[in-house]
């Protein structure tokens, strides 16, 4: 599927296999040994003997740049117990993701596995104040109830992962990798727990923004994936309604390093999802309140009718009434969430 090409020793029988480009203010604010690198790629450079042309250049700050990247994830380790539940224990984690460690929060549910996964990616949340784990804590929790080993990645530059100090300039590509980095570690992880075979993808606001481009990026990688309340896809927009009225310093930056809109527009479309949208291999559910005043409702309708109209399966859930992190109707929707994700994964 979309030229990806799994490798790696938990990776051998797997199927062909960022990050948004602006902050979302909406993001919930509340609460073993390695076995050798599971590797992804997306294109193969030619052999020195072939006599194909060598690939056309591409902007190293893109979405084509990450396709023809070779991902690399490994070296889950599960740290401290965090907490017991009847249901679930919860663990700080670590991984390897592209020569970075990223750290984040595991729940593993109790009983007899193997359990399917899913990767979730949160909102933004400042990095000075972020804490592990922090910005689905519902989701992470009524999951793991549901049995599915649950991932929540802090993304580079939180909590304890390292730092990639060129990561908001770079609109943020960096989180992307760290979600193809967490899939490939629950691949190569070894552990019985774990069906590495069965792995969704699920994130809100910004991570909604990484969903996306995490599908085009590495079709094949997940089974299925949704995205609540998400970012534009178009990543100007994220920017001219976050960061650009807030007089955010990282906007001139950003626009004298790769332009604005109208002085290169190639640039800006090599960072949108919705230019690959024939790209997305796996069916794809986007949930989105109508009375969300961070994320305008109006981004999903765009994204999922360009995906519909390249023919791929994804669905537009407009929930009447609800706000950017639900109330109310969040246990029914969650309901559907559930029920997507076992028709795919179970």
């Amino acid at each position: 599927m979309g030229g990806m090409r799994l490798r790696g020793t938990a990776c051998a029988a797997a199927g062909l296999l960022l990050a948004v480009a602006t902050a979302c203010t909406g993001g919930d604010g509340g609460s073993t040994p390695e076995t050798g690198p599971a590797t992804t790629r997306a294109a193969e450079a030619p052999s020195p003997r072939s006599s194909s042309p060598s690939p056309a250049p591409v902007d190293p700050v893109s979405l084509p740049a990450l396709m023809r990247r070779e991902h690399t994830g490994s070296g889950l380790r599960l740290g401290d117990v965090l907490d017991r539940t009847s249901a679930y224990t919860r663990y700080a984690v670590t991984y390897e993701a592209n020569g970075l460690t990223v750290s984040g929060i595991m729940n593993i549910p109790v009983g007899k596995g193997p359990f399917p996964a899913l990767v979730l990616a949160h909102g933004y949340i400042d990095p000075d104040v972020y804490f592990s784990g922090q910005g689905m804590p519902r989701e992470q929790d009524r999951l793991a109830r549901s049995g599915y080993v649950v991932l929540h990645t802090d993304y580079r530059n939180h909590a304890r992962s390292d730092d990639d100090p060129d990561n908001d300039v770079n609109l943020r590509l960096g989180y992307t990798e760290d979600v193809i980095g967490a899939a490939l570690a629950l691949r190569d992880s070894g552990r019985p727990e774990i069906d590495g075979d069965r792995i969704g993808l699920f994130g809100r606001s910004m991570g909604g923004g990484v969903v996306y481009n995490t599908l085009v990026v590495a079709p094949g990688l997940f089974d299925a994936a949704v995205a609540y309340a998400p970012v534009s896809a178009l990543p100007q927009e994220n920017i001219d309604h976050f960061q650009r009225p807030d007089g955010d310093p990282i906007v001139t930056e950003i626009e004298e390093k790769h332009g604005t809109p109208e002085e290169d527009p190639e640039f800006w479309r090599g960072v949108s999802p919705l230019t690959y949208a024939d790209r997305l291999t796996e069916p794809l559910l986007i949930q989105h309140g109508t009375a969300d005043d961070t994320c305008p409702l109006a981004w999903s309708r765009e994204a999922a009718r360009t995906f519909q109209k390249a023919g791929k399966d994804v669905e537009l859930r407009a929930v009447a009434g609800e706000g950017h992190t639900f109330g109310p109707r969040w246990a029914a929707e969650m309901d559907v969430t559930e029920a997507f994700f076992e028709r795919h994964l179970r």
